[in-house]
């Protein structure tokens, strides 16, 4: 192989870790070499040379190297040979000189090669060596854990970096094989149903087989209506979270949904209200209500059968928040009332069992949101608005502060700001709003520059030009106004060419078209 230019090399990456590390870094070695990359993305020319069909070979030190007389010279050895360094960060990595230097002896043999960091514990400023960032180049980031950019997307992350192709597109492909795995899982298990039901001589055998075989697609449905849909969401694939959609549901309409166990029917019930979202953004508002109330009705259920358990707690919030905010955008604000006060009470129930879980303070952060918004439509009420727009941004501040990964929860910090500046500004304060405005763009500023793929940030990036765009306006500051607003159409504009299809962001950038509009029209008005 060769690392572009054709100079050659001997291994795609050098993983390089800590022995604290050694099971993070022999699985990470495993997935690496056992990856196989999307068939349209073979053989393309990247600044890293051909796209391989395999990543491998990767060294692993203690897996490659034999015993040396000198071991610096076959670790100097296999870094000179190596296309990139793939650095698993954690505390143990922070602390190893072994790392640190391996990392210097890439740099100074390669500097032009790509550092890679794998994040499996931590947070960066505790886990990534002094050595990793040296100001003028900053590692490629994939923080693996749950909280952050999670098992799967992470580790395509990596792949991207090694073989030089774009995140959004790798996720497309490997999304799309996916896909087709799926669809291949689920004919295997309603074929093993159909044979439990025919072979009635074996049914016990058969029964097993076709409860394996509907755990087996049952994990790959749940990854996809979970992991999988953040990652889409992310890079703004609306085609391919409609698929998903579509997947998991033709799964979930094979079953006897009655005679499967709760966890399952919570995931049919996630599939519906999956689906729903998807109808949503693309403006088809009855069909995705229909959807979330077909969610609501499995998983009132199950929660009636068993009313103080966290996971139906937590499921049929899940459902209420759905049908809450789809009622709210359609103005139906009773029907919204009641099921954002479920949802509230669901959420605050959760974080009061859980003071400590991010996850859960998160979402009450999320139920008082929806109520301050709430309080905010027509007929307006400024105290009770004001009132849950600060609980909201309290509870996301603590779910904050209990992450380990607190970018997880960055953006969502974002908008409980956003709305407690609506909240302030109702109530006739206009500093304190524009002071939770800067607040909230500070952080999507910061989002930005780590993520600039990432569609959810660049939305949450134009709101608040616009938002701040009035404030400025209000204060008499016409032309920073137009700047901002100006600069929001763009952004919007962006959206809609990278996905045509995205009625929200259609409806977006005629909104900050509009805004444009009527700044002009205020302008002439002032002038004559």
């Amino acid at each position: 192989m060769d690392e572009g230019g054709g100079v050659p090399t001997r291994y795609r990456a050098f993983i390089s870790y800590s022995h604290q590390d050694t099971v993070a870094g022999r699985r990470l070695h495993r997935r690496l070499e056992r990856y196989v990359v999307p068939k349209r993305l073979v053989g393309r020319a990247t600044a890293r040379g051909p796209v391989p069909r395999l990543l491998g070979p990767i060294f692993r030190d203690r897996e490659d190297l034999p015993a040396a007389d000198n071991l610096s010279e076959e670790v100097r050895a296999a870094l000179a040979g190596s296309a990139s360094l793939i650095v698993v960060c954690s505390p143990g990595a922070r602390q190893s000189p072994w790392v640190a230097r391996e990392i210097e002896l890439f740099r100074s043999l390669h500097p032009d090669r790509p550092v890679l960091a794998a994040l499996i514990a931590g947070v960066p400023a505790d886990s990534f060596p002094d050595t990793l960032a040296d100001g003028a180049r900053e590692p490629l980031a994939a923080d693996l854990q749950r909280t952050g950019d999670g098992p799967r997307l992470g580790f395509l992350k990596l792949v991207a970096g090694i073989v030089g192709v774009g995140l959004d597109e790798l996720v497309q492909r490997d999304a799309q094989r996916r896909l087709r795995a799926v669809t291949a899982v689920t004919g295997m298990a309603l074929a093993g149903m159909l044979a439990m039901a025919l072979l009635t001589t074996t049914a016990i055998g058969a029964r097993r087989e076709a409860e394996h075989q509907r755990a087996e697609a049952e994990g790959i449905v749940e990854f996809m209506l979970t992991e999988l849909r953040d990652t889409l969401e992310g890079v703004g694939r609306l085609d391919a979270l409609d698929a998903v959609s579509r997947r998991a549901l033709e799964y979930c309409e094979a079953q006897d949904l009655d005679r499967l166990p709760p966890k399952s029917q919570e995931l049919c019930a996630l599939a519906r209200v999956s689906s729903g979202t998807v109808l949503q953004s693309r403006g088809d508002l009855e069909a995705a209500m229909r959807e979330f109330k077909r969610g609501w009705g499995i998983t009132v259920t199950l929660l009636a059968d068993d009313p103080d358990n966290p996971d139906r707690m937590w499921a049929h919030a899940q459902s209420e928040q759905a049908v809450g905010e789809l009622a709210f955008a359609q103005e139906r604000l009773d029907e919204a009332r009641t099921a954002f006060e479920a949802y509230r009470s669901l959420a605050d129930r959760l974080a009061e069992r859980g003071p400590d879980n991010a996850v859960w303070l998160r979402e009450a952060g999320f139920a008082h949101g929806n109520l301050c918004s709430l309080a905010l439509a027509d007929p307006q009420d400024p105290a009770e608005s004001l009132e849950h727009c600060r609980t909201g941004l309290t509870r996301m501040q603590a779910a904050v502060a209990a992450s380990p990964q607190p970018d997880a929860f960055a953006l969502d910090l974002a908008n409980r700001h956003a709305w407690l500046a609506d909240a302030w500004r109702v109530n006739g304060d206009d500093a304190r709003a524009r002071e939770n405005r800067l607040a909230e763009e500070a952080i999507v500023l910061r989002l930005m520059r780590k993520e600039p793929a990432n569609m959810k940030v660049r939305l949450r990036w134009v709101a608040v030009q616009r938002a701040l765009a009035a404030l400025e306006y209000s204060a008499g500051q016409s032309d920073l106004a137009r700047s901002r607003f100006e600069a929001a159409l763009r952004g919007a504009e962006a959206m809609v060419a990278h996905d045509p299809m995205n009625e929200q962001w259609a409806a977006l950038r005629r909104k900050a078209a509009g805004d444009l509009v009527a700044l002009d029209r205020l302008e002439r008005e002032r002038l004559q």
